[in-house]
């Protein structure tokens, strides 16, 4: 979508982000998914569960206030959203960050984008600048795991 409402091309923007970043892992193996490739936590399957953790954190802990008991599962943008344990896989993350999506755009989908939050660092934040963030967010992920597939294809 090039033309259109504003909110509509905004989501529209994320969801195509995100199912980049997605398509980007989904593709590789388990183990191959696990690679570190760089001296950071980042991998390809880390980078699925640091972006659940943002969409979370923006939708869930900032914009609708959410106590933590009803997160859908870790809610903030730190290394820590970075761990991939034994028990995750891609189609696991993959599920965490489609469901984190659903979830973000229910809170988010009654709202005007010129509602606004406070935020500890930014100050006071519309919807639409967490659209926006969001965004540019997602597209820089999706473009660290470009590089990871490539370089882990390149040593097949």
């Amino acid at each position: 979508m090039s033309t259109g409402p504003e909110r509509a091309m905004l989501v529209n923007m994320l969801d195509l982000n995100r199912e980049s970043l997605i398509e980007c892992v989904e593709g590789l193996s388990e183990s191959e998914a696990r690679q570190r490739l760089v001296p950071s936590l980042t991998t390809p399957l880390a980078l699925l569960k640091h972006v659940a953790a943002a969409e979370r954190s923006w939708f869930q802990r900032r914009v609708a206030a959410l106590p933590e008991d009803q997160w859908d599962g870790y809610a903030f943008g730190d290394d820590a959203s970075f761990t991939v344990s034994d028990d995750d896989t891609v189609a696991s993350a993959v599920a965490a960050l489609r469901r984190a999506a659903v979830r973000g755009r229910e809170i988010a989908d009654p709202l005007d984008l010129d509602f606004t939050i406070d935020h500890d660092h930014h100050g006071v934040l519309s919807l639409r600048w967490i659209y926006l963030h969001l965004i540019r967010e997602v597209a820089r992920h999706a473009g660290h795991a470009d590089i990871l597939r490539e370089q882990i294809e390149a040593s097949r």
